[in-house]
């Protein structure tokens, strides 16, 4: 019976004699010995964000037919403002995401669902996997406008 958790293997480096754990999935290791499975890295990442739209966006107008007029300075500093009410506890990222982003994900919240490699904008997409579950992007901006972005999974 192994004595490291299903999908380590414990082996020993052949540099130093000491002891590593090896991710059979990842290939990743590390030297402290692991406390749970193995994880099997994904592919797909699923974020929520809230886009604000400017003038200088592909389609200057919101999900609800509007016309976008702002600057792009002015979207920035909207966003700004978001992220700061979320940061400090205001407002959850889900309320802002509703009431403020040009997305039509609004109605939920700003959830996107999961999506893989090749699937959003470049920078969008580089934001997104950077992202540790949990964690709030500073401003990406895209061809659509400017985004926070929340990585939930």
């Amino acid at each position: 019976m192994s004595d490291v958790p299903d999908g380590w293997e414990k082996r020993t480096s052949r540099s130093s004699g000491k002891y590593y754990y090896l991710n059979i999935y990842t290939k990743e290791s590390q030297w402290e010995m692991p406390t749970e499975p193995a994880q099997q890295k994904s592919d797909k990442v699923t974020c929520s964000h809230l886009l604000v739209k400017h003038r200088d966006s592909r389609r200057p107008q919101n999900w609800k037919g509007e016309q976008i007029t702002r600057s792009k300075e002015e979207a920035l500093e909207l966003l700004q403002k978001y992220r700061n009410k979320i940061v400090n506890e205001e407002a959850s990222f889900a309320e802002l995401a509703e009431k403020y982003s040009d997305c039509s994900s609004a109605r939920k919240g700003g959830d996107l669902g999961p999506f893989g490699p090749g699937q959003m904008q470049r920078p969008f997409e580089e934001a997104s996997f950077k992202l540790q579950v949990g964690e709030l992007s500073e401003p990406i901006s895209t061809d659509s406008g400017v985004h926070i972005i929340l990585r939930t999974a």
